[in-house]
């Protein structure tokens, strides 16, 4: 059986280390990159949107428009530091539309 810890600690603090020891930081990663390039896009590119896969440090996105992939190459970097400002956390450094 675990030891049971009698400190008072935050349920904040409580998930942290619950995520921390159970190693599901990767896991969440990819639902929180799915869900800020569903929050920063807009509807306008998620109806294009046909998969969002997060792979290491490299996000894959895509797309049925070869219109809208082209136009967003050309902003790949900004993309790039958008939803890393968004999770908080530089987790992707490439961007590869498909």
């Amino acid at each position: 059986m675990a030891k049971r810890n009698n400190e008072h600690i935050s349920i904040s603090d409580a998930l942290k280390e619950f995520v921390e020891t159970n190693k599901l930081e990767k896991g969440l990663n990819k639902v929180n990159v799915a869900d800020a390039w569903a929050n920063l896009m807009g509807n306008g590119v998620n109806n294009y949107t046909t998969a969002v896969n997060l792979e290491r440090d490299t996000l894959y996105i895509q797309l049925n428009s070869s219109v809208l992939r082209e136009e967003l190459s050309y902003g790949k970097e900004k993309i790039i530091k958008m939803l890393n400002e968004e999770l908080g956390k530089e987790i992707i450094k490439k961007l590869i539309l498909r």
